[in-house]
């Protein structure tokens, strides 16, 4: 009997890491087994700034969720995000190989590497070579050109770059881990996997994945993606503006941000059976914000409508105007009618369709992620686009290990190079007279 394969996502991200452990069954279905969330640290728009905590904050959510799972894990898929991410198109042209002139498998994968071979500076690193469609001879728009026959094979190709130091630095984390990287992900790439329909990547549609540090975007036409980008503003941003604006921490302007897009939906329309002057009175006293609700002493009170209005909307209609600018600089926001798809920690934010729609004059909607099997109920939703991405992603390129169970180990737990380090301090200065 064959090893189950076992797929890891690791999504390290400015507010949180979340890591998932995915068995895949007989029928190649995923089946979520392990799932750990802890509060993000060393990490800012989505960029790493203090190695060391990134480091505590991965065993913490990797050790959470193998012990969910029951079973250690050897390798994961990890995203990467931030505004150190690029993207071009770019062509390559081969000669068909086979005698007979039937291009094989082998063909497609010299045409793909002579696409990607780009001049990039030496401090960038190419994540993905993503072959949109090919061209045998003058025919054009061929999705799979194995055994056609032609001379001469053409590739477009979507290439995303990202940071060589960025990257380098996020597999030092987890080879302290003793953890191989099976690939680095776009979080964008990842969250259109698992929240758009192939109609909508037909029809050209752009989805926006809103980290708490930064904001992702991918855009999609004909079925294939033809443009990646970031914006150096997210979820995170709003917060900070509450915590200004209301004279408040960090933490109390989150609560106060997450109880706000709760609770909009349910003062948007009247009760059943509610009149017209009930429902005006109940909005006018629900508008009231009392900070003592949120844990402040004072028990100042603040106008809802002033805190969404006038702290949050204006954040958000930067969060779009930013993305505006980047899909009319690849000239290609005429070119989406399928509209918007906001997904990612910031996509339930009160407010963030009716602004994405005015600011963009297209439609926009909530992304929410595929289901799976297993552990799902508190997964389903847009903060994990990203995260159940990367399970699909590693599905679909054959990656993930074979199940092994947990080796007994003197420190209790997975060891890292520093933890080690730190056992044997303990022991020599204990046997030290």
């Amino acid at each position: 009997m064959a090893s189950q394969r076992v797929i890891t996502a690791i999504d390290i991200g400015t507010d949180k890491c979340a890591t998932l452990i995915s068995t895949v069954d007989d029928n190649g279905q995923l089946q979520v087994v392990g799932v750990s969330v802890v509060p993000s640290k060393g990490m800012r728009r989505s960029q790493i700034i203090d190695l060391e905590k990134v480091l505590e904050t991965i065993t913490e959510s990797l050790d959470g969720a193998e012990r969910m799972a029951g079973f250690e894990i050897q390798s994961a898929y990890v995203s990467v995000a931030g505004t150190h991410i690029t993207s071009r198109n770019s062509k390559g042209v081969v000669a068909v190989a086979s005698p007979n002139q039937e291009i094989t498998r082998s063909d497609v994968t010299r045409v793909t590497d002579a696409a990607r071979a780009l001049s990039l500076p030496s401090d960038r690193q190419i994540i993905h070579v993503i072959p949109n469609a090919y061209k045998v001879d003058s025919q054009d728009g061929i999705k799979d050109p194995v055994g056609m026959t032609g001379v001469r094979l053409e590739s477009e190709a979507h290439i995303i770059t990202g940071l060589s130091t960025t990257l380098v630095n996020i597999e030092k984390c987890l080879q302290d881990l003793g953890l191989a990287v099976d690939g680095f992900v776009f979080a964008g790439l990842a969250s259109s996997l698992v929240t758009l329909s192939e109609t909508e990547k037909e029809l050209g549609v752009a989805v926006v994945d809103i980290g708490a540090g930064s904001t992702s975007i991918c855009v999609y036409q004909e079925g294939s993606l033809i443009f990646s980008a970031s914006v150096p503003i997210g979820a995170r941003h709003i917060t900070q503006d509450i915590a200004l604006g209301c004279r408040v921490s960090l933490e109390t302007a989150e609560k106060i941000k997450l109880s706000l897009s709760k609770e909009e939906q349910q003062l948007s329309r009247p009760h059943a059976g509610e009149s017209k002057e009930d429902f005006i009175a109940r909005k006018k006293k629900a508008d009231q914000l009392k900070l003592s609700d949120f844990g402040v002493d004072d028990g100042e009170s603040l106008s809802r409508k002033t805190v969404i209005d006038g702290i949050m909307v204006p954040r958000i209609q930067e969060i779009f105007s930013l993305i505006s600018d980047q899909l009319e600089d690849a000239n290609i926001i005429s070119e989406i009618p399928a509209g918007i798809v906001v997904t990612g920690g910031g996509a339930d934010t009160v407010r963030m369709v009716e602004v994405g729609k005015q600011e963009l004059k297209l439609s926009v909607r909530v992304g929410q992620p595929e289901e799976l099997k297993g552990l799902t109920s508190d997964i389903h939703k847009p903060s994990f686009a990203t995260s159940i991405g990367l399970l699909v992603y590693g599905k679909a390129h054959g990656g993930g290990t074979a199940k092994r169970s947990f080796s007994l180990n003197f420190l209790g737990s997975r060891p890292s190079f520093s933890s080690i380090t730190n056992w044997f301090k303990k022991v020599i200065t204990s046997v030290l007279p």
